[in-house]
C-alpha cells in the first residue's frame, strides 16, 4: 500500500531518483499534497512525530533514507534519535567464489543498506573484474566490466553508499595465477611474486582498472593468507629471506601505486600475526619486526568471525593498536559453510565484535558475506546479517524484538524464517562451537552413498527424519515471504532430497552388515526417488543462482550434484544385486567406519570442501 508524502525542507541531493527507486520498499511516494515530513539537516538522525505530522533530521544522506524507513506505518507518535557509532559501516559481498552477482542484484542489495543505514559497500574480486590488457584475467567467470562498475557506483551515490574497489595483490589469486599467461609471476600457485618488476607492471592494471569506476578514493588491496610468500619461485630466484621483509617491500612498491593514483588503501593484517608464528589471539603483543613491516600508508582490517566473547576482540583490538595505524574491522556473516548460513554463530559473534569495536572507537565496520567452495549459499541468506549491522550501528544495542521488526520494514520478511535456515546444519542434539558449527546439509548432501564417510558420526542423529520435518516449514515460509519465495521453495526441496537420501545413509550399511535382503530391495526400490528429488533440486538452484548471480559457476554444483546423482546409480545396482543374491556383500558398506569429525561434546566441525566430503581419494589429481 502507497503512502503519499510531501517532503519539505533541506534535502540530500538526488533525493527524488532514490525515492523513486526506494518506493516499492518504502511504499512512499512524493506528492503535492499527502503526509507531511519536514526535513533539515543536523548533526544526528532524528524522527519526531505527533501522529499527523513528521520532522526528519540527517547528518549524512544515507541516514535520511533510513530515517524515511523509522517512520511507523501506520503513522503515530514517536520520538527517534539516532547517532551511528561508527563513521562508516557496510557489507563485502563475496564475487569471487564462483557467484559474481548480477548488477541487478547489486542494485537490489543497495537499496537495503540505504534502508538500514550502511553507507559503505564493496564487491570482493580477486579476479572478476576486467583489466584491458590482460584477458585472460577473470576469463569465463562473469567478471564485471568497466562500465557494470560505474553504473553500480552512479546507484550507489543515489543514497549516498560508498562503493569501494576490493581485490587482492599478493594472495588469493590462483584462479588468476593458473593460467599459463601468468605462470612466470607466479611465487606458488596463489601467490605473486614479489620483487620482480613484471609483478607490479600487473598489480598497476589492477589497481588502475579496480578503482577506476568509483568516485571512493578507498581501495582493499588484500593480502590476507599469502602463505608460502618468498618460499616458492622467490627462493630459487632471489634466495631465502625473511617473509617479513619480502611482504614489507612488496607492501611499499603496491602503495606507490595506490599513492600514484591518489588512493587510500586498507588491507588485511593477519600476515603480520602470522609472521610472528601465532593469531590474533594467541601469543603477546606483535613483535617489533611485524610493527616495522606495517607502512603508515595503509590502515589495518582485523577480520574474525569466529568468536562469541566481547574480551576477545578487545584484546585483539588492542594489538591491532601497537601498529599505530588506523584499524578496520570485518566481522562474519556466515554464509559460506555450505548451501545453508550459520546464523546462531553470525549474531552471537556480531553482537560481541561490534560492542568491542564502540568502546575501542573503531570508525569502520564491514559485515562479510563469503561465499568459500562454491558459493552455495544465496547471497540473499545475508540480509538478516546486514540488518544487524544496522541496528547496532545506530542503536549500540542487540535487540532481537527491535531487530526482527527492523527486518519485517526494510526487507518484508520474517526474520524467524531466515534465523531457520540454520536448522539445515544441524540437528537440536548437536553442539554449535563459535569457530567450527555443524554443516550436515553440505556434506549428507555430498556424501557417497557406498564410501560413507559421515557414518560414524552421525550415529544416533535422526537425520532423515530431521530433514523431512523442514520440509513443510520452508514450504509455508515461502508462502509467508513471498519477496523470498524461490528461496524458501529452494530450501524446501534441499530438505525432502536431504531426508530421502539421510535415509539411504541411515540403512544401507546396516542391511549389508546383517545380510537383511528385503531391506536391501527396499533401499534399491528407493533410489529413483531420491535422483529425481535431486535432479529437482538442482533445477531449483539453478533458478535461485540466475536469480542473483550471473550465470558462470553454477556449473560447480551441477557436477556436484551430477556426481552424487550418478554415485547413487552405481549403489542401485549394486544394492540390487545384494538384494536378489546375486552378490553376497558390498564391500565399501561393510568396512567399518571411523569417528572423523565427532567429538565428546556431539559438535561435529565444519567440512565444507569436496576433496574431504565425496572420497578419501584425491579428487583433483
Amino acid at each position: 500500500m502507497e503512502t503519499k508524502i510531501h517532503l519539505t525542507g533541506t534535502l540530500p541531493e538526488h533525493w527524488q531518483e532514490a525515492l523513486a527507486e526506494l518506493a516499492p520498499d518504502l511504499g512512499f511516494v512524493p506528492a503535492e499534497k499527502g503526509l507531511e515530513i519536514a526535513c533539515e539537516k543536523g548533526d544526528a538522525l532524528a524522527v519526531e512525530s505527533d501522529g499527523k505530522s513528521v520532522c526528519l533530521t540527517w547528518a549524512e544522506p544515507i541516514q535520511f533514507y533510513r530515517a524515511l524507513s523509522l517512520i511507523p506505518c501506520p503513522l503515530a507518535a514517536c520520538a527517534i534519535r539516532e547517532q551511528p557509532r561508527f563513521g562508516s559501516a557496510g557489507v563485502m559481498f563475496d564475487c569471487s567464489r564462483n557467484a559474481v552477482l548480477k548488477p541487478d542484484a547489486v542494485r537490489f542489495f543497495i537499496r537495503k543498506m540505504a534502508l538500514m543505514g550502511l553507507n559503505l559497500g564493496m564487491l570482493y574480486t580477486e579476479d572478476t573484474y576486467e583489466i584491458p590488457e590482460q584477458p585472460f584475467f577473470g576469463y569465463k567467470r562473469g567478471r564485471y566490466t568497466y562500465d557494470e562498475l560505474k553504473a553500480l557506483d552512479d546507484y550507489a551515490a543515489l543514497f549516498g553508499v560508498e562503493l569501494c574497489a576490493c581485490i587482492q595483490v599478493l594472495g588469493h589469486l590462483k584462479r588468476a595465477l593458473h593460467w599459463p599467461a601468468f605462470h612466470h609471476l607466479r611465487d606458488n600457485d596463489e601467490v605473486l611474486l614479489a620483487d620482480l618488476d613484471e609483478t607490479y607492471e600487473l598489480i598497476e592494471q589492477m589497481i588502475r582498472a579496480a578503482s577506476a569506476p568509483f568516485r571512493s578514493r578507498r581501495i582493499h588491496i588484500g593480502m590476507d593468507e599469502a602463505y608460502g610468500v618468498g618460499l616458492g619461485a622467490h627462493l630459487a630466484k632471489y634466495g631465502y629471506e625473511d617473509p617479513r621483509s619480502v611482504i614489507g617491500r612488496h607492501l611499499s612498491r603496491v602503495l606507490d601505486i595506490t599513492d600514484k593514483y591518489g588512493l587510500e588503501p586498507m588491507m588485511w593484517s593477519d600476515m603480520y600475526f602470522h609472521l610472528d608464528g601465532h593469531d590474533y589471539h594467541s601469543g603477546g603483543m606483535p613483535s617489533e619486526k611485524a610493527i616495522a613491516a606495517v607502512d603508515r600508508r595503509v590502515s589495518l582490517v582485523y577480520w574474525d568471525y569466529y568468536h562469541a566473547k566481547e574480551e576477545q576482540y578487545a584484546q585483539a583490538l588492542e594489538k591491532h593498536a601497537a601498529f599505530k595505524v588506523p584499524t578496520v574491522f570485518a566481522g562474519g556473516l556466515w554464509t559460506w559453510p555450505g548451501p545453508a548460513p550459520a546464523y546462531p554463530l553470525a549474531v552471537e559473534n556480531t553482537v560481541a565484535g561490534l560492542t568491542a569495536c564502540m568502546k575501542a572507537d573503531v570508525d569502520t565496520v564491514i559485515a562479510t558475506a563469503w561465499g568459500d567452495n562454491g558459493a552455495e549459499t544465496n547471497m540473499l541468506t545475508a540480509l538478516l546479517g546486514m540488518q544487524l549491522y544496522g541496528e547496532m550501528t545506530y542503536t549500540g544495542v542487540y535487540d532481537e524484538k527491535a531487530l526482527a521488526a527492523r527486518f519485517r520494514r526494510c526487507c518484508d520478511a520474517d526474520a524467524q524464517a531466515f534465523l531457520d535456515l540454520s536448522r539445515m546444519n544441524y540437528t537440536p542434539e548437536m553442539t554449535n562451537r563459535p569457530a567450527d558449527p555443524a554443516n550436515v546439509c553440505k556434506f549428507m548432501l555430498y556424501q557417497d552413498p557406498l564410501v560413507e564417510l559421515f557414518e560414524a558420526d552421525t550415529e544416533g542423529f535422526a537425520l532423515a527424519e530431521h530433514f523431512d520435518a523442514l520440509v513443510p516449514l520452508y514450504a509455508r515460509y515461502a508462502k509467508e515471504n513471498p519477496a523470498y519465495g524461490l528461496l524458501f521453495e529452494h530450501y524446501a526441496v534441499m530438505a525432502h532430497a536431504l531426508a530421502l537420501k539421510c535415509a539411504w545413509h541411515e540403512r544401507a550399511a546396516k542391511a549389508v552388515r546383517a545380510g537383511d535382503r528385503e531391506m536391501a530391495s527396499e533401499l534399491a526400490a528407493g533410489i529413483p526417488d531420491t535422483i529425481e528429488a535431486l535432479e529437482v533440486l538442482r533445477r531449483i538452484w539453478r533458478r535461485l543462482w540466475e536469480s542473483t548471480n550471473k550465470p558462470n559457476g553454477f556449473e560447480v554444483i551441477e557436477v556436484r550434484l551430477g556426481g552424487v546423482i550418478a554415485r547413487l546409480d552405481t549403489a542401485q545396482e549394486k544394492m540390487a544385486d545384494f538384494a536378489a543374491g546375486v552378490t553376497d556383500d558390498i564391500p565399501e558398506l561393510t568396512e567399518p567406519s571411523l569417528i572423523c569429525k565427532r567429538r565428546p561434546d556431539n559438535s561435529i566441525g565444519c567440512t565444507n570442501t569436496m576433496d574431504e566430503i565425496a572420497t578419501p581419494s584425491r579428487i583433483d589429481y
